[in-house]
């Protein structure tokens, strides 16, 4: 059984694999990028009509910019999945990445429409502009130090190692995952068209990622209770307890709005570069005696 979840894991989810969902991504969003601004050049010059709520899909040439970081997400959704086998922190590490596009994203979307007023006062659409921004420097600032500091850690994969079933089970989840993956992704996509031939098609960081990431945490809180089987050290049952809790405050950042919003991303970018300085503090103290 554990040579058969090995051989699908490979198969989807292998570097050979890898290498070729990077380029369909990477040709993907170029193709995707151009259709888009031939979609509004379309659209500005009367030559289509659109109508709803997807009109702000073409309301300025930024706009085309969502398509290409759509695609760039979904691909960092499945380097996400096929991290799950290697380390708990290695997999939190990319849900951060995806934060951080997923700011950015909001952040150019908010460029193509914003209307800024021609004197000195900051009106809500650049003071929420201004926090966007500061909750994407955190999180960039997250993404980059995440694998620097977790380097010097002594991750899971010690243990998955010398326990080949775990490292079946966790690979098994993320066969799961990527089915889940996928089934989301075209409700979500075919949900998106229907509303918009329906006169809505109103685009937000919600569609796709707030599903996604409820399945997210249940398979992560599923791995740290099959993580008790085989080691009962606190130390790395809390830090990876708390990658969870990061996760959580990530997918409850997706479904709010405003300033709230966020203030939760950035929350969650703290508090996992907090739980990694904290466990290698402990550490490097632990190797000095």
């Amino acid at each position: 059984m554990e040579k058969v979840l090995d051989r699908v894991f490979d198969t989807f989810m292998g570097s050979e694999s890898d290498e070729i969902v990077r380029k369909i991504a990477i040709g993907s969003a170029i193709l995707g990028f151009i259709t888009h601004l031939l979609i509004w050049a379309l659209y500005v010059t009367d030559l289509i009509s659109i109508e709803g709520d997807s009109v702000e899909l073409v309301s300025s040439p930024l706009s085309s910019l969502y398509t290409p970081f759509s695609i760039l997400l979904a691909y960092e959704i499945y380097e996400l999945i096929r991290t799950i086998p290697n380390s708990f922190s290695s997999a939190v590490g990319k849900q951060y990445e995806i934060a951080t596009l997923l700011v950015v994203r909001d952040i150019l979307k908010r460029l193509s429409v914003i209307e800024l007023s021609d004197d000195w006062k900051i009106d809500d659409d650049l003071g929420f502009l201004l926090v966007e921004c500061c909750a994407f420097l955190v999180l960039f600032y997250t993404s980059l130090t995440y694998y620097k500091i977790s380097s010097n850690l002594d991750h899971d994969d010690n243990i998955s190692d010398h326990v080949s079933s775990f490292v079946s089970t966790k690979k098994a989840i993320a066969n799961v995952m990527l089915i889940f993956f996928i089934i989301i992704a075209i409700m979500s996509l075919t949900g998106w068209i229907s509303s918009a031939m329906e006169g809505g098609g109103s685009v937000n960081r919600e569609i796709f990622f707030l599903d996604f990431f409820t399945f997210l945490i249940l398979a992560d809180i599923l791995i740290l209770l099959m993580s008790y089987w085989f080691y009962t050290d606190f130390g790395n049952l809390a830090r990876n307890t708390g990658f969870v809790l990061s996760t959580v405050i990530i997918r409850v950042a997706i479904s709010s709005t405003g300033v709230s919003s966020m203030i939760l991303f950035a929350l969650s970018g703290f508090l996992g570069i907090m739980i990694l300085r904290i466990s290698n503090n402990v550490n490097l103290a632990n190797i000095s005696e």
